[in-house]
């Protein structure tokens, strides 16, 4: 009997990629065939971080899965499951607040695309309060990020802060 593979896109803006995001992804991979991580082009955000530089963060922090792949996607996140024949959305909660705009978001892509599951996994304590947001702004007022992120990542925010306070942002 053969068996399909089991496809799951985790998707998000990661502005920047936190260990919160690393620890959802390396579980989510362990729970499926195929883990596609889909990095929005975001036009409703300012991001610090273009999306080449986001999806390179993302490349970078994961290489080495050799069931994770990374993508750009722009749109419904429905729409970017169905042209990856992924089978579930996978989206990590780190509290009640997240889970109900997250079952918010799961009831609505249910009834866009109701062959797709919602799989909510809760961070692992360490770094169950990281937020990207919080991340940002402790690394853009010179604030230690380096239990938050990787290396790489913490050397990226260090560098587009520099940069921004140069021009004066």
């Amino acid at each position: 009997m053969a068996t399909s593979t089991r496809i799951a896109v985790y998707s998000g803006t990661f502005d920047p990629f936190t260990l919160g995001h690393q620890d959802i992804v390396r579980r989510a991979a362990g729970l499926f065939d195929r883990l596609v991580i889909g990095v929005a082009v975001a036009h409703h955000k300012k991001t610090l971080f273009s999306l080449d530089a986001r999806l390179q963060q993302v490349q970078d922090e994961t290489k080495g899965m050799a069931n994770v792949s990374v993508l750009p996607f722009d749109g419904l996140i429905m729409d970017f499951c169905a042209a990856q024949q992924a089978v579930a959305v996978v989206r990590g909660v780190r509290n009640l607040t997240d889970f109900d705009y997250e079952a918010q978001m799961a009831a609505m892509n249910r009834k866009l695309r109701p062959q797709v599951d919602t799989v909510f996994l809760l961070p692992d304590a360490p770094v169950q309060c990281i937020s990207s947001t919080l991340v940002r702004e402790i690394s853009k007022l010179g604030g230690d990020v380096s239990q938050m992120v990787s290396a790489g990542v913490a050397s990226a925010l260090r560098m587009a802060h520099t940069a921004g306070a140069q021009k004066g942002i």
